[in-house]
């Protein structure tokens, strides 16, 4: 059973855009109402980040007005980071997901407003727990304060400057200006970091499994200040080399154990992955279980929008695994063509009948090239087929220990939210941008670390450039590559850097600046007449 606590409920309401009743986290009726508590209150905190509500998958949304797909918080990190990237594309027609493959988002998209209230919502709950309980525990408040911190991250990234709240009231809150929410972000984790538990991996059986620690704060610092020149003008890169050191010198190691075919890499996606050694490289993982803590907007997601029922994952000759571990098929998220390019830099992309995961796995010399291209067509030219274009088979839900899922449907997959291999690829970046754009010898040493774990060659050197590819071969699809092109000056704007139907052209082309921006929900901006919509919107 993967728990935070085993009191799980809390009844209260805040505003009529997100509620909370009942919840379940664990193995208890959530129909059952029990008192608030602080230990209820704080797995709510957690919970808000990997379940839709407090009635299963299909019931009551904590956010009004739209369903638990639609907020769900890791569901919209991937398509609002990756399938407006390089990385994916969706051949679904819902409403958001053509303006998400073809960046042509407004103020008033649907799954950036879900994202955004979802956002909203969760630090709703952490200001309800500071306000109730911060001087009953010491270290349960740093853990809140964290959590409030990294999703005020995740809106300033996305939105800039937005609403600021650091109590429950209907009031409207102010707009922060993207500069002093950077700040107030640094500083509470600077602040709250030393009252966090010592960093220590664990898997799901240990004590605080899924619960943030100095380790996740050092990561969200190391973060925060890689990007500090987007966000502030202000470039930390000493700071973030710090930090991310200090990850990489914790008690978090990467993964490096390989079960039977699966390789190490790949276990860090399975469903067991909370009992394997992978959980040792997971820092903060979004818990999940298909028997009590079923989601869509989770580890279903990931799995499900990537794979259909023809596909078939063939680790070795002889050794095929013909499902994703679930019931759930959706074939809508296929890799763009630049993605699996970055994998094969001197072509000898497998075609046809011969392109089963393990012939990308090998050719590329990388076990990172978990994908599935037969009867597929590299190129996209058509977006409404899920065949065209390639799949991936990098999330799925069977055992690397060869056990059964808890559940045909739902997931038992942790999601990795914050896993130690982002500490070598920042410390790697933040010291070559000290050093002239070039990879120094400590830098080409953390690279060749996630290298050498994927079986890959290792690097010489590296420029800027080869960093952000590798960035995209260690995380693909796990929400990270619109901050990144960001942050290397190729997303949004005249960038010289272009991919497959970027801005809705098949050839790509260049979009404005201004989308390096989200747009405020226009229903934020009729209900508080203190904000200001961001330019181009």
């Amino acid at each position: 059973m993967k728990a935070i606590y085993s009191l799980v409920a809390a009844a209260m309401v805040f505003s009529a855009t997100s509620c909370v009743d009942d919840l379940d986290v664990n193995n208890i009726d959530p129909n059952v109402n029990t008192s608030a508590s602080k230990e209820s209150v704080l797995n709510k905190c957690y919970a808000s980040m990997a379940l839709a509500g407090q009635s299963g998958p299909d019931g009551d949304c904590d956010v009004d007005g739209l369903d638990g797909g639609t907020t769900g918080y890791v569901r919209q990190l991937i398509n609002s980071q990756s399938v407006t990237t390089d990385e994916l594309i969706c051949c679904w027609g819902d409403p958001g997901i053509p303006e998400f493959n073809y960046n042509r988002w407004n103020a008033d998209h649907p799954m950036l407003q879900g994202f955004y209230y979802r956002l909203y919502f969760s630090i709703t709950m952490c200001n309800h727990y500071l306000e109730a309980y911060a001087g009953q525990d010491a270290t349960m408040t740093a853990e809140v304060r964290f959590l409030r911190a990294l999703h005020y991250y995740y809106l300033m990234d996305g939105w800039g400057r937005v609403p600021f709240k650091d109590q429950v009231t209907n009031a409207a809150g102010d707009q922060m200006e993207r500069a002093d929410l950077f700040n107030f972000i640094e500083k509470e984790l600077l602040e709250c970091v030393n009252d966090l538990s010592e960093p220590k991996a664990k898997k799901s059986s240990d004590a605080g499994y899924g619960r943030a620690d100095k380790a996740a704060a050092w990561l969200l610092l190391a973060r925060l200040y890689l990007n500090a020149e987007v966000y502030t003008g202000t470039a930390k890169y000493a700071e973030a080399a710090e930090y991310a050191k200090k990850v990489m010198d914790s008690d978090y190691k990467l993964t490096t154990t390989g079960y039977g075919n699966w390789s190490a890499y790949q276990t860090l996606f399975m469903g067991d992955n909370g009992e394997t050694d992978a959980a040792y490289e997971i820092i903060l993982p979004l818990l999940q279980d298909g028997a009590i803590t079923a989601s869509y907007g989770t580890s279903c997601f990931a799995m499900a929008a990537t794979f259909n029922s023809d596909m078939k994952i063939v680790l070795a000759p002889g050794d095929t695994i013909k499902s994703n571990g679930t019931t759930q098929a959706w074939g809508g998220n296929r890799l763009r063509p630049d993605l699996v390019q970055k994998f094969f830099p001197n072509g000898g992309i497998p075609e046809g009948e011969a392109a089963h995961t393990d012939a990308f796995v090998t050719k590329a010399n990388d076990d990172r090239a978990l994908f599935y291209g037969v009867e597929r067509t590299l190129d996209i030219n058509a977006n409404d087929d899920f065949k065209k274009g390639y799949a991936t088979v990098k999330f799925h839900n069977n055992y690397a220990t060869g056990g059964t899922p808890h559940d045909s449907k739902y997931p038992d997959t942790d999601w990795p939210l914050m896993r130690k291999a982002e500490a070598y690829l920042t410390f790697a970046e933040a010291s070559a941008r000290q050093n002239g754009g070039r990879a120094t010898a400590e830098g080409i040493a953390a690279l060749n670390q996630l290298r050498a774990r994927a079986n890959a060659s290792n690097l010489g050197t590296a420029s800027l450039d080869d960093i952000c590819d590798e960035w995209a071969r260690e995380f693909y699809a796990e929400g990270y590559r619109r901050t990144t092109l960001i942050r290397h000056g190729k997303f949004g704007g005249t960038t010289g850097y272009t991919w497959q139907w970027k801005g809705g052209t098949f050839a790509g082309q260049n979009f404005s600046a201004n989308y390096n921006l989200f747009a405020i929900p226009s229903a934020d901006l009729n209900a508080n007449d203190k904000l200001v919509q961001n330019p181009g919107f």
